[in-house]
């Protein structure tokens, strides 16, 4: 049986209003003072409405965030590793740490570390993507001869984005926005390709 067009559509928008309330309600309150009972009444919709599509609160603000982020981070590519990295660092540092999507980002984060199953979701829609492509830009700085080619480019990954994520669970987020570009040139004194002996 073909379903109704219409109930298509008033779905769609039941959903769409569920993931705006999640999204406005956790950056205006913070992860651990929203309910989902405060969603449904943001959303103007029953408890079983969300709990149809997901099963927790973490879940449902992962989508709100997964959507809200879109492709933001994707990576530049100047022909300048160094260039390239300060502009995405920084990006994330903005919109992860100070901006509006900050209390989703720390509330998912927590929730994840009791829910395997969140956790899951959260590195397969907003980390490995990321990760995968900050490795392809990497990958192309090591052919470039830009970067050390002994040195995995999934441990460049975290020499460069563990700081942002440390600060900013420990609340110096301020600070790694300001650094942004001052850790990329300390990174890079490590990674820079040796001078071959001779």
């Amino acid at each position: 049986m073909t379903p109704d067009p219409n109930s298509e559509r008033r779905s769609e928008r039941a959903r769409r209003a569920i993931l705006d309330a999640a999204f406005d309600l956790v950056s205006r309150k913070g992860f651990a003072k929203v309910t989902i009972e405060a969603i449904a009444a943001q959303a103007g919709v029953g408890k079983p409405t969300i709990y149809r599509w997901w099963r927790s609160k973490g879940a449902v603000v992962l989508e709100a965030m997964h959507e809200e982020l879109g492709d933001d981070f994707d990576f530049p590519d100047t022909g300048d590793i160094a260039a390239d990295l300060t502009t995405q660092i920084t990006a994330v540092s903005q919109r992860l740490i100070t901006g509006r999507i900050s209390e989703a980002y720390k509330g998912v984060m927590g929730e994840a570390q009791n829910d395997p199953a969140l956790m899951t979701a959260f590195r397969e829609t907003i980390l490995e993507p990321s990760i995968a492509r900050c490795r392809a830009r990497l990958d192309s700085a090591v052919a470039a001869g830009q970067l050390r080619s002994d040195v995995p480019t999934d441990v460049m990954v975290d020499l460069f984005y563990a700081p942002i994520h440390y600060r900013h669970f420990l609340g110096f987020g301020d600070d790694a926005v300001r650094r942004s570009a001052d850790l990329v040139q300390d990174v890079m004194l490590g990674l820079r390709p040796r001078p071959e002996a001779g």
